[in-house]
Formats: C-alpha cells, structure tokens, sequence
C-alpha cells in the first residue's frame, strides 16, 4: 500500500497516511481538522507478509552453493584484516 503525504493549510503540519491505491484522499487533519492538500512526492509503499525478503525464497542447491561460497570468502577477507590489523599493531608498539 502507497503512503502518501499531506500539508494542512491551517496548522502547517505535513504528515503521511498509509491508504489503498483508490481510496479518497484525507480531507482534513489529522493534528487540527483543518483543510489539507495532498502533495506529489516521491512515493513510498510498504510491504507486508511474506515473500519479500531474500531468505523467503525457495533457494535452489547451485544458489545454496553459491551463497556458501560468498560466506566463506568474506570470513576469509576479515581473518586476514584482523591479521593485518595485528602485525600493524605490533610494528607500532
């Protein structure tokens, strides 16, 4: 679902409202019952439930095989930094 932003006339106060694709627009404020105007602004949706996330995916043996593969490397890299890390620490010292 679609946020979608608001600027009240009286108060000045703009705020967001989370609403379907065709329902009507908010007609008065939300902080003073004043008139507010809808304004056009990058938009923003929000989803919910799952599937949206990567780890929701039925993941395939090449990609678990894949994904083991990136794991590895980046634990690697960041042994061999904390080692770097220490013979810079004992060159210092």
């Amino acid at each position: 679902m679609p946020l979608y932003e608001y600027r009240c006339d009286e108060c000045g106060q703009v705020f967001d409202v989370l609403q379907k694709i065709n329902s009507d627009p908010v007609k008065e404020c939300i902080h003073c019952g004043g008139n507010v105007e809808k304004l056009i602004s990058a938009s923003s949706f929000q989803f919910k439930g799952s599937g949206w996330y990567v780890t929701d995916y039925k993941k395939t043996t090449e990609d678990k095989d894949k994904f083991k593969d990136s794991e590895s490397s980046v634990k690697e890299s960041v042994k061999d930094s904390k080692k770097k890390d220490k013979v810079k620490q004992k060159n210092v010292a």
